[in-house]
């Protein structure tokens, strides 16, 4: 992992993250898929119908039940991808859990490895609470910046998903915890999201919201999560076409299938989707499946299957082997606090700044801090809430860093903001599960931006959000604008590093932000009538119709819209501004020629060409010169954030496979490569190309 940071050093995680972070080969689960199958086999022919059917059928809202008479244990399950979320209705729960910063902050550092170490650091809390499956990573795509879920996920590209969650589900394994990939498939909006129909099709899928679950099955993830909407007119928690076709038929998953918590509704077509554990529990399956299986509408081996899935998968990772939980990981906190703190500082993005950052300490204008969240730690709600201890304060560490410079006034007056040498304002929203949020800030949110800026041209606009917000109408006039996301419990203290240039930022968005809503790929998908940010119970939003959400964008999603549509985004995909600078070398490329199925290399250099040392994330992006089918005007098929010292340079290898120049083809149901002349891209950022060369596929 990359450590660096200006106008020193800062020597963070040493000992703590390289030791985690050195790469084996794939692990295997401690026990072979035959032998698990095999004892798994075993315990079901000692089972009784009724101890089956309450096996497939959660135990006490968050446990698979367990049989000890057979040696089966009870094992809990918990929230999810940022942290160990504590259920206190629960007995035996951690006194305590790190609030790590939110996914799409992990996203924005665009660093893979630093996935592990958090996700590895989190799978270790797990065992110091005696979770046995983590109810993460939260994966689907980043549609639209509505959603109110967005914080949970990795943004809007499945190449960069892919790469984070494949090193997650490592991290996380690694310990003994289970991983599960959710919400499966095309789960993009929490609107409605039990009656809402996601239409998409086959290729949009393949190529937009599968590689990323793909990514995690290959390295090895035991568990997946299927999603609350309907697909293509089904639900998803019961839907043969998702989970047995496609999930593992084409996607060739092997392991534990569980539904979201009420989710599902017809016990036999949750047996007979390929599903194997509904959850909650108490509800479809224990109510229905007795007579189900005495009218012969489902077969006892649907039942068997169903049991012997979750058995093999459990023995698999050794949980039918050792205790779950290992209070050796409490004494570890204080290093899982440290990899909190470093995804914080590289999650950060700096997307504008005309001079006013770095903010230096030992400086002697007057400060003026205001806002939002000076006061109140913003995070995410809902399931993947984390609450975390000793929370850092956005007012708390500007003050501990800036001192008498700094005055904090929560309802400042016009003289003030205009008197002071610098204004920091801190602005954003509260996303939550259950419900989308709008893109544009509360009134009165937008307001004290627009005043702010207006009155005093060196404001600094700090914006703590899940997702992308509107700020059109104020960003020309902000002085620069920093994006810290949900930083976790000590996050404000790598946001204020940044800005008073103690960290050079490192951060690159994993999203586009549009100037306005009506511009987006997802425009349109809330039914006629309803606003969004109204979140409704259960019962209330079962008694709504389903609406349709079509996804007419097909594969343009995200940057692949924009750039498709002409459309200029307010900051594009992969941006990100630094306290140095960086020169690219033209990308070379080993062969001009190559045969299909070959391995393309790329090579480029990168050069620090400023005075102090940073990390460039270098992304090569791959376009067909012609096409079969309409395509992308690029794809995302590479990255690497490579840390520089001043005037260093370093050479760049990329191994271009033949899935990156591939187009899912309808007719063969599988992936192509046309023949042809491809453009291969590098650069900083999507709108940010510094060179390319070509290669031709025979």
């Amino acid at each position: 992992m990359n450590s660096y940071s200006i106008p020193r050093f800062t020597m963070v995680l040493a000992g703590v993250l390289m030791g985690c972070l050195a790469m084996a080969a794939p692990d295997q689960p401690p026990v072979s898929a035959e032998k698990a199958d095999e004892r798994a086999g075993a315990l079901l022919a000692k089972m009784t119908t009724e101890q089956k059917l309450e096996l497939i059928s959660g135990h006490n809202q968050f446990f698979i039940k367990g049989f000890p008479e057979l040696g089966i244990p009870q094992l809990y399950m918990s929230d999810a991808t940022q942290g160990v979320h504590i259920r206190p209705q629960l007995s035996n729960q951690l006194e305590k859990s790190v609030a790590f910063p939110a996914p799409i902050a992990l996203a924005a550092s665009w660093n893979p490895d630093l996935a592990y170490a958090y996700a590895k650091a989190v799978g270790e809390e797990c065992r110091a609470g005696d979770v046995a499956v983590l109810l993460g990573p939260g994966m689907n795509i980043y549609r639209v910046s509505q959603c109110g879920r967005n914080f949970e996920y990795f943004g809007e590209d499945p190449y960069l998903i892919a790469r984070m969650v494949e090193r997650y589900v490592r991290g996380m394994q690694d310990t003994g915890t289970m991983a599960t990939l959710k919400h499966f498939v095309a789960n993009n909006t929490d609107h409605r999201r039990r009656t809402s129909n996601s239409i998409v099709d086959e290729r949009t899928l393949h190529e937009i919201y599968l590689p990323g679950f793909k990514a995690g099955i290959d390295a090895g993830a035991l568990a997946v999560m299927t999603s609350y909407n309907q697909v293509n007119g089904e639900w998803a928690g019961q839907s043969r076409a998702v989970i047995t076709d496609l999930l593992r038929g084409q996607l060739g998953f092997k392991g534990l299938v569980m539904s979201d918590w009420t989710s599902v509704w017809d016990a036999e077509k949750i047996i007979k989707s390929g599903q194997d554990l509904e959850m909650p529990g108490k509800a479809n399956i224990v109510k229905d499946a007795a007579r189900l299986l005495a009218e012969g509408k489902v077969a006892m081996a649907d039942v068997d299957r169903m049991a012997r899935s979750i058995l093999r998968t459990c023995i698999a990772l050794g949980l039918h082997d050792r205790p779950v939980k290992d209070e050796r990981f409490l004494a570890k906190f204080a290093d899982h606090e440290s990899v909190a703190l470093q995804s914080a500082r590289e999650g950060v993005v700096l997307l504008k700044n005309n001079g006013v950052l770095p903010l230096a300490p030992k400086g002697t204008g007057k400060i003026l801090a205001t806002g939002t969240f000076m006061e109140k730690l913003p995070r995410g709600g809902g399931s993947a809430d984390v609450l975390g201890y000793n929370a850092v304060l956005l007012k708390q560490a500007i003050a501990e860093t800036y001192g008498e410079r700094v005055t904090f006034v929560a309802e400042p007056t016009d003289e003030q903001l205009k008197a002071a040498d610098v204004v920091l304002l801190s602005t954003g929203t509260l996303d939550k599960e259950g419900a989308d949020r709008p893109f544009a800030l509360a009134k009165a949110d937008e307001a004290r931006v627009q005043r702010a800026v207006s009155l005093n041209p060196r404001t600094v606009v700090i914006v703590n959000s899940g997702g992308g917000i509107q700020m059109t109408d104020w960003n020309e006039q902000a002085a620069a604008v920093v994006y810290g996301w949900y930083p976790g419990q000590v996050g404000n203290r790598a946001l204020v590093e940044v800005i008073a240039g103690l960290t050079n930022p490192s951060g690159r968005l994993p999203i586009t932000i549009e100037r306005r809503f009506k511009d987006s790929p997802g425009y349109g998908y809330v039914p006629a009538g309803e606003d969004v940010g109204k979140g409704l119970k259960r019962g209330e939003e079962m008694a709504k119709p389903v609406y349709p959400i079509e996804y007419k964008e097909g594969v343009f999603v995200g940057y692949r819209w924009y750039e498709a549509k002409k459309i200029a985004p307010l900051y594009a995909f992969g941006a990100g501004l630094s306290y140095t600078t960086y020169a690219y070398g033209q990308p070379v490329i080993a062969k001009a020629n190559a045969k299909r199925g070959e391995a393309v290399t790329v090579t480029c250099t990168v050069h620090n060409t400023g005075k102090v040392a940073g990390a460039e994330v270098v992304q090569l992006y791959v376009r067909p010169a012609k096409a079969p089918v309409p395509r992308p005007e690029k794809e995302l098929k590479g990255f690497a954030k490579i840390p520089l010292a001043p005037g260093e340079v370093k050479t760049v290898t990329f191994t271009l496979n033949p899935r990156d120049f591939a187009y899912w083809d309808v007719a063969r149901h599988d992936w192509s490569v046309a023949p042809g002349r491809y453009q291969v891209l590098v650069g900083g950022a999507s709108d940010r190309i510094a060179g390319e060369a070509s290669v031709t596929l025979e």
